[in-house]
């Protein structure tokens, strides 16, 4: 430990020799060009960034579980021979109480969230303030874990003490893997978003029974168009979530789809088995 501490302080003599030495070449060792690695990098070109926000992440996850929850609700009754009605009847009634569900639980799951980083970044801040030197130590260690060498990550430790906010900051994501909490992020914005994005998004589903009565009073040509709608849903949704994430567009609305008809394959083979095999008849 004395070892450790001494090398801090040697490091935070040498910090400035280091500053100087850089102003006079001109540039930092981090734009330095090692191995040709710059250069490659310039030449594959940036690649594409992802979009970013809670909100977006809202949307697409409540949008594929509605889908995929209104699409097996509708297949289950099908399987079981009930009318239009009763897949209406069932179908919105599920559909507004798995979307309040799902919103108060994103709200509940995003407050906490901001609670708990908020509660460990007044524990860091105090370890910061009252325990300054063992932190620097602890941040040290880390940095050379990585794989800094020792002037290296001494001069990093340096910089980074004389600013408290920047200091706790990093701790709190070195060490505990969290963000800061965001102040300007209401909770409950993102759990009316994933409401109404649950609503609409599982409507998909129940629309051709709506849309195909003036046409048809078969049940089995609405279950088909609900199969289409549903299709046509899960597969916007994937290719939504591949240009927010920058993904294949064709890849990601194969995985959605694949996800849409195991779902729905399972819940007609379930209510098929109920009504056929255990002889649950009307």
């Amino acid at each position: 430990m004395q070892n450790l501490t001494a090398t801090v302080r040697e490091e935070e003599l040498n910090s400035s020799e280091k500053m100087a030495e850089t102003n006079r070449n001109g540039e930092t060792p981090l734009l330095r060009s090692e191995d040709g690695e710059l250069e490659k990098g310039r030449k594959n070109g940036r690649p594409k960034e992802p979009w970013k926000g809670e909100v977006v992440k809202s949307i697409v996850y409540a949008g594929l579980d509605a889908i995929v929850t209104s699409f097996s609700l509708i297949s289950s009754i099908s399987a079981g021979r009930l009318s239009s009605v009763d897949v209406l009847v069932l179908g919105f009634a599920n559909l507004v109480a798995d979307g309040i569900s799902m919103g108060f639980g994103d709200y509940v799951s995003s407050s906490t969230e901001k609670d708990v980083a908020a509660k460990e970044r007044t524990v860091t801040e105090w370890d910061v303030i009252n325990q300054h030197r063992p932190q620097k130590q602890e941040l040290l260690r880390h940095y050379q874990e990585l794989g800094m060498n020792d002037t290296d990550a001494n001069t990093v430790v340096n910089i980074f003490s004389k600013y408290q906010d920047i200091m706790v900051d990093e701790k709190m994501a070195t060490e505990k893997g969290l963000l800061p909490p965001d102040e300007a992020e209401k909770p409950w914005k993102n759990g009316l978003i994933t409401f109404a994005a649950f609503i609409v998004f599982g409507c998909a589903p129940l629309l051709a029974f709506i849309v195909l009565i003036p046409f048809t009073n078969n049940d089995t040509h609405k279950f088909i168009g609900a199969i289409v709608f549903s299709a046509v849903a899960l597969a916007l949704l994937g290719i939504a979530k591949a240009k927010i994430a920058g993904q294949n567009y064709a890849l990601s609305a194969a995985i959605t789809l694949f996800n849409g008809l195991i779902a729905g394959a399972a819940a007609y083979g379930i209510g098929w088995t109920l009504r056929n095999v255990a002889g649950l008849e009307e």
